[in-house]
């Protein structure tokens, strides 16, 4: 969905709102520091001992200790690059223990040989780092990176920057504090929009609605596949009333341990009232209120659980004329708990479809607002090429035909650029580095060339806007691209038996130009059979089987059309009336397609050979080479 500056709200004269019990500790004040501090003190205290022992011993002259040596009075002596450091045998009075002293270092094999021969025990030391360097390396290096890989495995289980024994003692929900997001900056969606007017119309004065005897709907859950504009609608009511913005998501609700994301609803409600009128909104609201009813689920079901649980209470047990409004968005609403859509909770439900060609255009004349466009820029056509696209598709085309324009070193924007930029969301990059070979060109320009032909000549055929032979990063080889005159919902019998044989006109084309068929039609002939199958089993457009649905179809998910399991509920015979009666209409369809193929064959040849030459047709290439063919079905 379109918008001029993707943002939240916040009122100018509210400051920054927290959701805080205690006030953050300072550094100095962290609990992980003040241990470190402990371990730093206890390494010091055992080297100044250290250093303070090796500070008593007595230190005397070489000549003296060569004496010592000579009357058999030292005990032992150990010799290091810095000094010869010695016992005698006598004790100390005081203490008792053996007395210790120290001389300079001036050894040879003559002092070895004296020691030796006196019985004094001696050991030899290689040389040693400073005492700094030691302490450094030995002590201060180790005990600092385990202290940082700790702290970071703490934060790692705390989240959120907690430590794991107080998770719960702190949780900070900001509102969204960027510049506010109006209905003016969303394109189309007027339904949605008069849904959410009456929300704000209460945000902005509660009391008008109690006085009716009404009350304002407690939750709006935005429902909508992903990159349609949930979030930014949630910010829109919030601009519109002008009420902070208390924007979290789903998944930050569940932690480690049991009960941090209840106790996170509850003080997020909490400071909501303090500041109502106000919007919560919880993005990806499927993460916690997934349906109760099923198994266990591995991996934080009673943490899950729980916040739902407290979710629930919160909802059910607020006022709704406290201005408080929660709004909630999923793709998934088929996996919500029923408890959370009954009346009292979430009353509405709104849904956010992908845009229509009205819609369409209009969020391209945001994004393209910002951007220098070339005179040839049609946004209607754009937004007749983009059917199924959303708001963030819309967004993303428009940013990668900006790209597109900077690497041919554009000025401004053409409509070559955007053509491209569909393209490549659609079939993916210019895969360059496949070079095919001639006769390979050759029969993909044959078969898009038959798509194109049997395109032009069905009576319900959608004009074909561009054919190209351009191999594709995703593996397509080439396409044709046709653009619907007008938004269509339904489909007629008619306009689906042209469409199988559009699909199968690329086959027909390799097989009588070529003389053989290829690879290249199994996804043409896998559309094409889905079709006619669909049309004797679901549609009931077999007058042979009649107006009846054969097999139950179990749609997985309420947003997607792809996933589903289908349950036979029919007979072995049914069965296979069904498959001759798919087969035929594939057959018909194909015959359909060789019959205008053989009628307009010299201009599929005209189509093929300019086809092969420029790689890319357009629409006036394709309506001027095919003018002179006319099949009437």
């Amino acid at each position: 969905m379109g918008q001029n500056n993707y943002q939240g709200n916040k009122r100018r004269d509210d400051p920054d709102i927290e959701i805080n019990k205690t006030s953050k500790p300072s550094f100095w004040q962290n609990p992980q520091f003040t241990l470190f501090l402990y371990l730093l003190f206890i390494v010091l205290s055992f080297q100044f001992w250290q250093k303070n022992a090796e500070n008593k011993q007595l230190e005397i002259p070489y000549s003296q200790f060569l004496d010592y040596v000579e009357n058999k009075r030292v005990a032992e002596a150990i010799v290091t690059d810095k000094a010869i450091l010695g016992t005698f045998k006598e004790s100390d009075m005081a203490t008792g223990e053996p007395k210790r002293f120290i001389t300079v270092p001036l050894w040879n094999q003559e002092m070895a040989d004296k020691l030796a021969d006196n019985g004094i025990n001696y050991t030899v030391r290689l040389p040693q780092e400073s005492w700094l360097g030691n302490f450094l390396f030995n002590w201060i290096l180790p005990f600092g990176l385990l202290f940082l890989f700790w702290h970071w495995m703490v934060k790692r289980m705390g989240g959120m920057g907690k430590g794991f024994l107080n998770i719960g003692n702190r949780v900070r929900v900001h509102p969204d504090q960027r510049p506010g997001v109006c209905f003016d900056d969303v394109a189309g969606y007027e339904d949605v929009k008069q849904e959410l007017r009456e929300t704000v119309e209460f945000l902005k004065d509660p009391s008008r609605i109690k006085d009716l005897g009404a009350r304002s709907p407690k939750g709006v859950l935005l429902v909508g596949p992903p990159g349609t504009g949930k979030t930014l609608f949630a910010r829109a009511v919030a601009g519109e009333a002008n009420v902070p913005f208390f924007n979290i998501s789903g998944p930050e609700f569940i932690e480690m341990f049991v009960g941090v994301g209840a106790a996170r609803v509850r003080e997020m409600f909490d400071q909501a009232r303090q500041k109502s009128p106000c919007i919560i909104f919880i993005d990806e609201i499927d993460a916690i209120g997934r349906s109760r009813s099923g198994g266990p689920v591995m991996g934080g079901h009673d943490e899950r659980e729980q916040t739902l649980n407290q979710l629930l209470t919160e909802m059910d047990g607020f006022d709704s004329s406290t201005g408080v409004v929660v709004m909630a968005a999923t793709n998934r609403p088929e996996i919500l708990d029923q408890a959370l859509l009954r009346a009292g909770r979430f009353d509405r439900r709104i849904l956010v479809d992908k845009p229509d060609l009205i819609a369409r255009e209009g969020i391209l004349k945001l994004y393209a607002g910002k951007m220098k466009l070339a005179p040839d820029v049609e946004l209607h056509v754009i937004a007749q090429r983009t059917p199924g696209f959303v708001g963030a598709d819309i967004e993303n085309i428009c940013n990668e035909a900006a790209i597109h324009a900077l690497r041919e070193n554009k000025h401004e924007v053409a409509m070559v650029d955007f053509e491209a930029a569909i393209d490549r969301v659609i079939a993916g990059p210019e895969a360059k580095q496949k070079t095919l070979s001639p006769d390979e060109k050759q029969r993909v320009a044959v078969h898009e060339s038959g798509h194109a032909l049997v395109a032009v000549n069905v009576p319900t055929g959608e004009p074909v806007h561009r054919i190209t032979i351009i191999p594709r990063a995703v593996g397509a080889l080439g396409f044709t691209l046709q653009l619907p005159v007008e938004e269509k919902y339904l489909s007629t019998t008619e306009e689906m038996k042209d469409q199988i044989a559009i699909l199968l006109g690329g086959r027909v084309a390799e097989d009588l130009v070529l003389g053989s068929i290829s690879s290249g039609a199994s996804n043409d002939l896998e559309r094409a059979t889905e079709i006619a199958r669909t049309m004797v089993t679901r549609l009931g457009m077999s007058d042979s089987l009649g107006p009846v649905v054969y097999g139950r179809t179990q749609q997985l998910q309420y947003l997607s059309s792809s996933q589903s399991v289908e349950e036979r509920n029919f007979s072995e015979a049914t069965a296979q009336a069904i498959d001759a009666e798919v087969k035929a209409l594939v057959e018909e369809g194909r015959e359909r397609a060789k019959n205008i193929i053989s009628r307009c064959r010299p201009v599929l040849d005209a189509l093929t050979t300019e086809l092969e030459e420029r790689e890319t047709l357009t629409k006036d290439d394709v309506d001027r080479i095919t003018a002179h063919c006319n099949v009437s079905n």
